[in-house]
């Protein structure tokens, strides 16, 4: 295929070589190990010196079309597919640093990301600094002599910050500092991180990538010299995903592109309307005009995502009584779904923070995220419209 095809494309036509049975669609290899034809390909299987498949572990025909489809959308060279997001990024994590090492990362993140950074790295004897996400100087002025890696998250989960992948880029490339940036909610078709630098992109394929909720599912791919630690990781401590789950996100990619016009369509009309609602506090929408970060959103996102936040005044007494109040819209601490989802971070998603530690990433207890999803968009307005009024 031609190199230079536009994302849609690619995301329908990139594949792995058909069988004898030349099937036009992927197959699903569900299968646990793979037949050596005799003992010495088995020897040199494993011995690395023939490429092929051995073991699902290790590898399996349907993983691999889905990490190849993923890595011609990101522009990215190589990559493996896991379990979840979170044994993405713990992979990453533990793919590359070692006892002594100090992490750099942003403080708006992901409540599970949160408790491994805090957690579980200081078990390895892996320490961590904290930046304040809209403080540019703050990431030089913390790097330590025992500084491996810088980790983010743009857009933040669950309040939507946006960091300079720009000025992070140049930064890691100064220091010589490994770059990891989190790239669930903006996915490769609004978002691609590996054009500022970036050394390895983490997906929770479970969200947009999968797109109906069905998997449970994650993605490291980046740089072929920063994989293979990643790799060697996964491959003996066993992250794998299912060949079956493999499949499903393989064919959810051929329709991203389509399904994330419509997702970030809704949300930006769904941030529109709350934004002239006298019953909201503040709404929060990357392409809004009156977003803090309208101008670098524009720079590095094709549009503004299908997530939307926002405060109803009332605080967190009137966010309960407004969740109550939905009849159409899910309640669930999923998102990326075709389905439009809200969630209360502060009691579900980021419950394990203390008072403190949401406060500083302003999670304020009225706080509700919106993961807008591809129904009519009058039908989400409405349900929402309602359960505001009701919720007085």
């Amino acid at each position: 295929m031609k190199k230079d095809v536009k994302f849609e494309t690619k995301a329908v036509r990139t594949r792995i070589k058909p069988s004898t049975q030349k099937e036009h669609s992927l197959p699903i290899y569900e299968t646990s190990s793979f037949i050596f034809d005799n003992a010495e390909e088995g020897r040199a299987l494993f011995a690395e010196e023939k490429v092929g498949h051995i073991y699902t572990r290790y590898s399996n025909p349907t993983n691999d079309e889905f990490i190849m489809k993923l890595c011609a959308l990101e522009e990215a060279e190589d990559g493996l597919a896991t379990t979840s997001g979170m044994a993405a990024i713990f992979s990453s994590f533990v793919g590359h640093l070692k006892a002594g090492d100090h992490l750099l990362a942003c403080r708006s993140l992901f409540g599970s990301t949160h408790q491994i950074i805090t957690r579980i790295l200081p078990r390895f004897g892996i320490s961590h600094t904290y930046v304040d996400i809209n403080d540019n100087d703050a990431w030089e002025k913390n790097i330590m002599p025992t500084t491996r890696m810088i980790f983010a998250e743009t857009p933040s989960n669950p309040g939507l910050d946006i960091i300079d992948l720009e000025m992070l880029g140049k930064l890691a490339e100064k220091h010589n500092l490994l770059l990891v940036v989190d790239n669930t909610f903006a996915t490769p078709y609004i978002q691609q991180p590996v054009k500022y630098g970036t050394d390895i992109i983490i997906h929770s394929t479970t969200k947009f990538i999968d797109g109906q909720g069905r998997t449970i599912g994650g993605a490291v791919i980046g740089k072929e010299k920063f994989i293979e630690d990643i790799r060697f990781i996964a491959k003996h401590t066993g992250p794998c995903i299912s060949p079956f789950d493999a499949w499903i996100l393989s064919k959810s990619l051929e329709t991203l592109a389509l399904r994330m016009d419509r997702h970030c369509d809704n949300a930006y009309k769904l941030a529109v309307y709350l934004e002239e609602n006298q019953e909201i506090k503040w709404v929060k929408y990357p392409f809004l005009p009156s977003y803090e970060k309208y101008e670098l959103a524009k720079k590095q996102m094709k549009s503004g995502g299908g997530l939307v936040t926002m405060e109803l005044k009332g605080g967190a007494e009137r966010a309960k009584k407004f969740i109550d109040s939905l009849e159409l819209l899910s309640l669930t601490t999923n998102l990326g779904d075709t389905r439009t989802i809200v969630t209360h971070p502060a009691t579900t998603t980021h419950s394990k923070l203390t008072e403190e530690e949401r406060q500083a990433v302003n999670i304020t207890r009225g706080l509700i995220r919106i993961s807008v999803g591809v129904e009519h968009i009058e039908d989400i307005i409405a349900d929402i419209e309602q359960a505001i009024k009701r919720s007085k």
